[in-house]
């Protein structure tokens, strides 16, 4: 199945869905570095560098998903909080694409800030626009009137293709990943699939990450450390599951992601595994704690922000993740290469989605779209005209 990614950053959604077993038709970004990236580990005839608003779309063929990261400045809780009066905000070249390839499905990925209250009536828009996606804004009409049309559609009304979405606000630490990053994922399946889509369940949990600190000590002794005790934590998860300890498996933290990772300063032959100096703490820049998941790796517009993008040891001495360091901890690949100085790397690392999540989803979206085709290839197989035994035969081995 193919799958065309737009605004692809540094290509960890497209990795993630590689790996769940979709190939890419290409891959639609702007910024010249991340396009280099996107060359280095993918097909480079597949990248298109360049303006989405350019990219040719009818020269692509059959997709059967669009998958991408919508610029989230316009939305970003660091940001101006523009939204749709933000130049960046890319959503309706995403809704493009939609009405002109009709995949079977799409997935976009954004901020949290997304659901900020300011922005409920956009969302909603935005949603729609994804359902109904050949309910086109007429020629000099602004978004709110486009939205009270959208509003007012019935099965009657409309006749284009139409697309179930739902979104959710996901933790990726929640689902294995090394990092609290709060994200919502949208999702939407064209509706004459009739196939029903339900956000994957979290596979790990803060508890169960307290449990094995703090009541068995098998974090610890995973990592050859004496225990370290926390009475009132071990308290509060006796009260909460008595004898039994909480479900799943523990949230990953930094130690867990860079075990085995050498000292930055040491000699180790990792290429983009450098020591980078001038770490310091201040208010509000105290860094991803080693035995937590890391902070959100953070993109600045104006330069990364040195608080997310450090570890701070049990000492409190901290130090900058190298870019090795920080795709691990976007669950990248270790020869995955990206393009770029440090800035330039955590950059494009900072914005990208974490390749185990996309994964995971992929994974998923694979297996229902999968599914329904083989569905469909048995039907065909059933209602074929046949009038003899032989014909019976052809039809099964064909």
């Amino acid at each position: 199945m193919k799958c065309l990614e737009i605004f692809s950053g540094a290509g960890g959604l497209a990795k993630g869905l590689e790996n769940a077993g979709f190939e890419h038709a290409s891959f639609v970004e702007i910024n010249r570095d991340a396009c280099a990236t996107l060359r280095k580990n993918f097909l480079p005839a597949l990248v298109y560098e360049g303006d989405i608003a350019t990219f040719n779309l009818s020269a692509l063929g059959t997709v059967d998903i669009v998958a991408g990261g919508p610029p989230c400045q316009p939305f970003s809780l660091g940001g101006r909080h523009k939204a749709q009066q933000d130049s960046r905000d890319l959503f309706p070249h995403a809704v493009r694409c939609i009405e002109r390839l009709q995949p079977k499905a799409f997935l976009f990925e954004n901020v949290k800030g997304l659901l900020r209250p300011s922005f409920a009536k956009y969302f909603e828009y935005i949603l729609l626009r994804l359902a109904y996606p050949y309910c086109s804004m007429l020629k000099g009409e602004y978004w709110p009137e486009h939205l009270a049309r959208l509003q007012q559609i019935t099965p009657k009304s409309y006749d284009g293709i139409r697309y179930d979405v739902q979104f959710k606000l996901l933790n990726a630490a929640d689902f294995g990943v090394p990092q609290k990053r709060e994200r919502v994922l949208v999702v939407g399946i064209r509706s004459d699939l009739s196939i029903k889509w339900k956000f994957p369940e979290p596979t790990h949990s803060e508890d169960r990450l307290h449990w094995e600190k703090y009541v068995t000590g098998a974090y610890w002794q995973r990592h050859g450390m004496a225990k370290q005790n926390n009475d009132a934590l071990q308290r509060l998860l006796r009260q909460r599951y008595g004898l039994f300890e909480p479900k799943g498996q523990p949230w990953q933290t930094v130690r867990d992601a860079l075990k085995n990772v050498p000292w930055p300063q040491d000699a180790h032959g990792i290429s983009d595994h450098i020591f980078k100096d001038g770490a310091r703490t201040y208010p509000g820049h105290t860094g991803s704690e080693i035995d937590q998941p890391a902070k959100t790796l953070k993109a600045g517009g104006h330069g990364v922000p040195g608080g997310e993008n450090m570890i701070r040891y049990e000492n409190g001495s901290v130090r900058y993740f190298t870019v090795y360091e920080a795709k691990l901890l976007q669950t990248f690949p270790e020869d995955f290469a990206i393009v770029g100085a440090w800035g330039e790397a955590m950059r494009q690392l900072g914005n990208a989605v974490p390749v185990a999540l996309a994964e995971l989803f992929g994974k998923k979206l694979f297996a229902l779209l999968s599914h329904k085709e083989n569905l469909m290839k048995c039907n065909e197989v059933r209602v074929h005209p046949v009038t003899s035994r032989s014909q019976v035969s052809s039809v099964l081995t064909a």
